[in-house]
């Protein structure tokens, strides 16, 4: 529990990239502003298994460019498999009854754990620590012409977002560089 403890707490908090989006800014490039608020939610979710070893993160991120703003909410469950070394990120559906655009941490219900439901899209995203670094990801299959690339790196210092989405090979969404989201 000593490795996932110090994964969700790297991973935790409130991040954001302005002072990527600044350099780029000034470099002339197309590039988003990024916030990521990142919040354990284990106390919102009833009737959790006796000895769960999980943490549930509510990750709300919001992305501007051009002057529009877009949330683009997200529930984890983050488990450590200790056999193997390793920290494994799950995606859930957003619960029923949660508005899917405004989804918070601040305005989430309570919900019972065995409503919870796995999502069946997302490929769990598998890390590995190296000298106090996480890095991991995963690719998921949306649909058959449809492929969702992830990989991060988590430090004391910042967190390392790459992300891209691709539509029969072509890249449909992401950029070049990851998004480096520092603590706020």
């Amino acid at each position: 529990m000593v490795k996932l403890d110090n994964f969700v707490d790297m991973m935790t908090g409130h991040f954001n990239n302005k002072e990527q989006f600044d350099k780029m800014q000034k470099e002339g490039k197309i590039y988003p502003y990024a916030e990521h608020i990142n919040t354990i939610c284990n106390g919102k979710i009833l009737n959790l298994p006796k000895n769960f070893n999980g943490k549930f993160v509510v990750e709300e991120s919001y992305y501007e460019t051009n002057g529009k703003r877009h949330a683009s909410p997200h529930l984890f469950l983050i488990t450590e498999e200790e056999e193997e070394d390793e920290i494994v990120l799950s995606s859930y559906e957003i619960p029923e009854g949660e508005d899917k655009s405004t989804f918070s941490y601040s305005s989430m219900k309570n919900v019972d754990y065995a409503e919870l439901k796995k999502s069946e899209k997302f490929t769990p995203a598998i890390y590995h620590e190296k000298d106090g670094i996480w890095e991991g990801g995963s690719v998921s299959r949306f649909s058959p012409v449809m492929t969702f690339k992830l990989w991060e790196k988590f430090s004391d210092s910042c967190l390392e977002v790459s992300e891209s989405m691709e539509v029969n090979g072509k890249k449909t969404f992401g950029y070049d560089e990851p998004i480096i989201y520092k603590r706020v």
